[in-house]
């Protein structure tokens, strides 16, 4: 490669690695234990198998060293994931300004357990099997708080702060309290808040984009201050308007709680006419969108939270010989007082790039499973089970947070191979490459075997003398 800038790419992306971990050094307390954490996070980037405890200590070269030491590290709470979370949330700050909004994902997701003992883990349907005929599976369930950096040329990242344990009542015992999805949602969101306010950033609006899942009575009820969500709703959500306030002096009884019962979100697509247009820009390409505001209105069991629904309409299209069709999506937002009105917190067009660019949790989700392999490590314990997890989690969180802090989002290095043509932004697997390119001291991909000569002579006189060395005792 004749990018001179490349060289200089390792050796930085490194060094962001370095100081993301030595700023997590107190954490760890002893210096012993802190050796074998930085020993275990450059071996999740070297191993090629299954990502195992004993197989991060194959690839470290401690096959001969004590097994235990390292199983300790989760089963001890020597890792201790929510200073860490803290530690990882006060590294984002940095990036993100004062007046500027702070942007969380909050989703679930479940780590597939092949054991039926796992503790943490039960049954789940299975997400490979025919949408007809769903079959069971063993997972565990956990609530993700990632924080969405800022939009680099309408790319953005997701960065996991923490990995909360949402077990069921019927789970294996662990040691996590069961717990239902949106109520380790709101944790993460009320601890989310706790740190900003820690931090001196109290003024900091705190957002958070959230699947259907969440759009419950307790998220709405219990919002922290200084907090918007924008959460999908299904497409028949019972929503109320505001109750009238008849002036004169006030009747006796209960004042309403609730106004007229509105259509369906469904309801609003129609008359088309009335939708208005308009076009933003998410992950490099202009996307048109049909949307309508609806409010303000409430959800039943939390009359005090004013909301405004989002409705985005549908849209077909064709690529090549096929047709293509994005299904409506419905959002509820909690308004704003302003004056002697409810308003939107910020502008609509802020608000739906927010909810498109909820997509990069998912993206992260299967980066986390496929390549760092997340639910290989054999841990059992009650805590463990649950740490390992949350182990691989954070790893994954540095790698991330030191290559956007080396590159930012869509600069970085090409990917190896001339056939590849270069991405828009970089990918894990760049990442990971970039970060053994910086491990084996070197930038340019390097032939394994030499092409071969012209002349078949020459050609059988290196194979005779590549098979004497093969052969040879000094090299067995």
């Amino acid at each position: 490669m004749k990018d001179n800038a490349k060289e200089l790419e390792a050796p930085v992306l490194l060094a962001e690695l370095w100081q993301l971990l030595m700023g997590a050094r107190e954490v760890f307390g002893q210096e012993r234990v802190f050796r074998r954490v930085v020993g275990l996070v450059l071996a999740e980037l070297l191993t090629l198998g299954r990502h195992t405890v004993t197989q991060l200590m194959r690839t470290l070269g401690a096959v001969d060293c004590d097994w235990s030491a390292f199983y300790r590290l989760f089963s001890r709470g020597r890792f201790d994931e929510e200073a860490l979370g803290a530690q990882l949330l006060r590294e984002t700050l940095e990036h993100v300004d004062a007046s500027a909004p702070y942007v969380v994902t909050v989703d679930g997701v479940r780590v597939p357990r092949s054991g039926r003992c796992v503790a943490g883990s039960s049954w789940w349907p299975a997400p490979n099997t025919a949408y007809f005929r769903r079959g069971l599976a063993r997972a565990q369930r956990f609530v993700e708080i990632a924080w969405l950096t800022p939009e680099e040329k309408s790319y953005c990242r997701a960065v996991p702060l923490r990995w909360l344990p949402a077990v069921t009542a019927k789970s294996v015992p662990s040691s996590s309290t069961p717990c239902k999805e949106w109520e380790a949602g709101l944790h993460g969101l009320t601890w989310t808040r706790d740190q900003l306010n820690a931090q001196g950033r109290n003024a900091t609006h705190l957002v958070g984009v959230l699947d259907g899942s969440y759009d419950t009575r307790g998220i709405w009820s219990a919002l922290p201050a200084n907090t918007t969500l924008i959460i999908r709703c299904a497409k028949n959500r019972a929503l109320y308007a505001l109750p009238k306030t008849a002036p004169g002096p006030p009747k006796r009884g209960r004042p309403a709680l609730y106004g007229v019962r509105q259509p369906a979100p469904r309801a609003w697509l129609r008359p088309r006419k009335e939708m208005r247009t308009m076009t933003v820009r998410i992950r490099g390409r202009d996307r048109q969108l049909r949307y309508r505001v609806v409010g303000p209105v409430v959800v039943e069991g939390a009359p005090e939270c004013p909301l405004f629904l989002l409705v985005i309409g549908g849209r077909t299209w064709r690529q090549g010989r096929k047709q293509k069709y994005r299904q409506p999506a419905y959002y509820l937002v909690n308004a704003k007082r302003e004056a002697d009105r409810w308003v939107l917190p910020f502008p609509v067009a802020t608000l739906l790039v927010w909810a498109w660019q909820r997509w990069e949790c998912e993206v992260a989700h299967r980066e986390l499973k496929s390549a760092l392999r997340i639910g290989d490590k054999q841990c059992w314990s009650a805590l463990a089970a649950l740490v390992a997890v949350q182990w691989g989690v954070w790893v994954y969180a540095l790698y991330v947070l030191a290559a956007y802090r080396a590159w930012g989002i869509t600069a970085g290095p090409r990917r190896q191979g001339g056939w590849y043509p270069h991405a828009r932004r970089w990918s894990f697997s760049t990442l990971r490459q970039a970060f053994q390119a910086a491990l084996w001291e070197y930038t340019d991909f390097h032939p394994l075997y030499a092409r071969s000569l012209d002349k078949w002579l020459k050609k059988e006189l290196w194979l005779t003398g590549l098979a004497n060395a093969l052969t040879d005792p000094a090299y067995i």
